[in-house]
């Protein structure tokens, strides 16, 4: 009797239950990848605001591709790992536009004495053609695949970036933003997140940067204009012209000899016989 009874209260808690998820499920929460384009947007807004700590514009205007990696773990247990989920955009070489996003995963390992555990945004500027290519295939190994290197931070010169590298990394902990090491790292392409935000199980790299699905979500629109306004190229409008100077009043005395004057002809139809 008693194990009847207990039967039938989880039965009416799930039943009572059942509306609720019902609820949640149309909320309109956003999706894993709409909140990771908001977190995106939201780390190169800020990291716009602050122009001692933000991405040269010189490393920007060179870019074939921005990767953004918000909130990635780090811990350390003697073994050390990092963890992500970010997105990535294209710029195409003959308009210059930048793609749609591409939902990325990012991770990595390393060995040492190390304990702690720590979160960090991650940002990535592709700046070779070669560096967005060897995305094609699914995943790249930082300082494996292709060189990476600590990219400069605010208004350091371009040779303070070091050596000539095919991507700079960044990142930020606890406001501070400054480039950072990633040899090792694994990045690939998030084909969970790519299948749900595109709603097609089939879709591919190439797919998305040649346009081939599309997207009406409002986050990406954004997080695509955050990043062109980082790389925007075109030069400032020029200065109004000043208005040009009076002219000079005529002299009121004589002409000298070698003086030169002309008068404007006062005829309303110039080319006809005279009047």
């Amino acid at each position: 009797m008693i194990r009847s009874n207990f039967l039938l209260a989880i039965l009416s808690v799930v039943t009572l239950a059942a509306p609720w998820q019902g609820a949640l499920a149309q909320s309109g929460e956003p999706s894993r990848e709409e909140a990771t384009l908001i977190t995106a947007t939201q780390v190169l807004e800020e990291l716009a605001a602050t122009p001692d700590q933000k991405v040269p514009d010189w490393l920007m205007q060179r870019a074939y591709g921005v990767a953004v990696v918000p909130e990635v773990i780090k811990g350390a247990f003697f073994f050390g790992g990092r963890y992500g989920n970010g997105v990535l955009t294209v710029r195409d070489a003959t308009s210059g536009q930048f793609s749609n996003p591409i939902f990325i995963r990012l991770g990595g390992g390393s060995f040492g004495a190390q304990i702690g555990a720590s979160s960090t945004d991650v940002v990535l500027v592709f700046v070779t053609p070669r560096s967005v290519e060897n995305f094609a295939r699914g995943q790249f190994t930082l300082g494996g695949d292709v060189s990476v290197a600590a990219g400069p931070v605010g208004r350091q010169s371009e040779a303070a970036a070091g050596k000539a590298a095919e991507i700079y990394s960044y990142s930020r902990s606890r406001g501070l933003f400054a480039g950072v090491a990633l040899d090792g790292t694994v990045v690939a392409f998030d084909r969970r997140g790519n299948r749900a935000f595109y709603n097609d199980d089939d879709v591919t790299t190439s797919m998305i940067t040649r346009n081939k699905v599309t997207t009406h979500s409002e986050s990406a629109r954004r997080f695509i204009a955050a990043v062109a306004t980082g790389t925007n190229t075109s030069p400032a409008p020029a200065p109004a012209a000043a208005a040009p100077p009076p002219p000079a009043a005529a002299p009121t005395g004589p002409a000298s000899a070698g003086d030169v004057h002309t008068f404007p002809m006062e005829d309303s139809h110039p080319g006809g016989e005279p009047h």
